[in-house]
């Protein structure tokens, strides 16, 4: 980390390419998770996520400092959650955070990052565990978002990423990072939670998405969806032809 971190204190934060509202949302930060401060201008920072290192710009507004010895208390023991929504009661009043948030390990009822103290106004969610495809199944029906994260919009590499999260696994942001990870599963050896990859016409890998069963695939495209897949690739539901064009399968786990 940088001498200057910072964490995300509001339930989504769009993290842009560009230092301006109207530049392109490539990732988002949820509540809790932790960035470095990599530049200061006044309405935007560029900062780098601790998890993925990931850069880019966000609204110093959404942003909340720490000192480095309450980086490193808020990172020890951090998990993350499963509830779809929860409220906290914050300094500033009420708030919601998401599926996905950060948050510590068995938190029960309260919890401090740095001198901010958060209460749960509801019971946290005790289910822990899962397999990928049951984790994956959770954000079914999700609207498809570049950049997203969360069960009110995601992309590919975004599911891929929030399901291997809960299990401990931390992959990169995006499909042409994640491929890299992980081991080199023949196509007649796959199974259920192993993840698929896709490639354009310039052999780049572009799309990612997790197997089902033996013929189903769940990936987002247009919304978090359960096609049917072979070894050319994704079939349109129509059955007339491919979306996407297979590239590789890795086991993560």
């Amino acid at each position: 980390m940088s001498s200057i971190s910072a964490y995300c204190k509001v339930a989504i934060a769009p993290v842009r390419e560009d230092a301006k509202d109207s530049s392109e949302m490539v990732t988002q930060l949820l509540f809790g998770e932790m960035v470095d401060v990599m530049e200061e201008q006044e309405k935007w920072w560029k900062i780098r996520t601790y998890q993925d290192n990931y850069i880019g710009w966000v609204d110093p507004k959404q942003l909340r400092k720490l000192s480095k010895k309450e980086a490193g208390r808020w990172l020890d023991g951090l998990s993350y959650q499963r509830n779809l929504i929860t409220e906290l009661i914050t300094p500033w009043g009420k708030q919601l955070i998401v599926k996905g948030s950060f948050v510590p390990f068995h938190v029960k009822d309260s919890f401090s990052i740095g001198n901010d103290e958060y209460f749960l106004a509801g019971e946290p969610d005790e289910k822990v565990g899962g397999n990928p495809v049951a984790i994956a199944l959770e954000y079914l029906n999700a609207p498809y978002l570049w950049g997203g994260k969360t069960p009110f919009g995601i992309d590919c590499s975004g599911l891929t990423q929030q399901v291997f999260r809960f299990l401990e696994i931390n992959l990169p942001r995006d499909a042409s990072q994640q491929v890299e990870y992980g081991t080199s599963i023949d196509f007649e050896e796959r199974l259920p939670g192993d993840v698929l990859f896709f490639s354009n016409e310039n052999g780049k890998v572009i799309h990612v998405g997790i197997i089902k069963d033996d013929n189903e695939i769940i990936h987002a495209s247009g919304q978090v969806r359960i096609d049917r897949y072979d070894q050319k690739g994704i079939l349109h539901y129509s059955g007339e032809y491919y979306t996407h064009s297979f590239s590789a399968i890795k086991r993560m786990i």
